[in-house]
């Protein structure tokens, strides 16, 4: 299990179980009390820490090396059922971006997200979450299937960012990324996007427009990563906890401006505290607010969802 900086406390009070307990088995000394009190202090630490968490700690947590990405979701949610679709019929077949059929009980979806690697050789392969031009077409290619088939999509969010490299420039990452907002907006099924982890910039709105957007708790949504934000404006990466209070990037603050629709609650410590718990609040939220979606007519779902974008934001005619 790894740490972040403001989780030491948690580790040490752990630590300290752990040794009492090993202490209670390898003598005869009646360590009973003494872990009661250890595990209540822990206890309290917890949620002390979690309750309180900063927009940068947020941040942090939805970068834990430890938490689940889309590929985990997909497999826990739909088992053996998922099918996985490859290419964009143009390019190649993007790694950073994946996408396929899986069901949900007898439901089907189009599941479509970014996907990060667990080490170095995976996070190459995986573009480090970064999709080109070629991902986000893929993606588009998927969502056109399924609104063929009538089938509804669920967008899992998590990428620092689309691709920067002056190859997907070349291929044209500005116009595929525009291009899928245009048409999600006017897509004939529902769409239900989740942003699991990190959510940043164009790479995240290439594949986040929906009927439904929900967050996670531990997760951020913003135009620029908190880095960048504050090298442009400091011309340092020091102040990044600065400019992650500034951005209003939380699921609470996105909440609170109505650019979402729900906050799905994770377990005290994250995502990956307890992963099947985190797997089952999210499939039980998709069916849900399926459940709701489906009772509308394509024509409905296309108005509801041009209505909903176009109220965001303040401006004078």
């Amino acid at each position: 299990m790894e740490y972040l900086d403001f989780e030491l406390p948690i580790k040490e009070l752990e630590d300290q179980l752990d040794k009492c307990m090993i202490i209670g088995e390898e003598s005869e000394v009646d360590v009973t009390e003494t872990c009661k009190q250890i595990e209540k202090k822990l206890s309290e630490t917890r949620k002390d820490i979690y309750k309180n968490l900063t927009a940068w700690q947020r941040v942090q947590l939805s970068r834990h090396p430890n938490r689940p990405y889309t590929l985990d979701y997909i497999n826990a949610i739909c088992g053996e059922t998922f099918l996985e679709l490859h290419g964009d019929r143009n390019v190649k077949d993007d790694k950073a971006m994946i996408g396929g059929l899986g069901k949900i009980k007898d439901q089907t979806y189009m599941f479509i997200g970014q996907q990060k690697g667990y080490n170095t050789k995976t996070r190459q392969y995986r573009n480090f979450g970064m999709a080109n031009p070629e991902g986000y077409r893929k993606a588009l290619r998927l969502m056109k299937s399924a609104e063929k088939f009538g089938v509804p999509v669920v967008c899992l969010i998590d990428t620092p960012g689309a691709y920067p490299g002056i190859e997907a420039e070349e291929r044209g990452q500005g116009e595929a990324i525009a291009r899928n907002i245009l048409e999600m907006t006017r897509l004939k099924v529902p769409i239900i996007c989740v942003i699991i982890g990190e959510g940043a910039s164009g790479g995240a709105l290439g594949i986040g427009v929906g009927d439904r957007v929900l967050m996670l708790e531990n997760t951020w949504y913003s135009v620029i990563s908190p880095e960048s934000c504050s090298s442009i404006l400091w011309r340092s990466w020091e102040y990044k906890e600065l400019a992650a209070e500034a951005l209003k990037l939380t699921a609470t603050d996105m909440k609170k401006m109505k650019l979402i629709d729900e906050i799905i609650r994770e377990p005290a410590g994250g995502a990956h505290s307890n992963r099947p718990k985190t797997f089952d609040t999210v499939k039980n939220k998709i069916t849900a607010h399926f459940a709701e979606l489906e009772k509308l007519s394509p024509k409905e779902l296309v108005n509801q969802r041009m209505n909903k974008y176009g109220e965001m934001g303040v401006f004078n005619g």
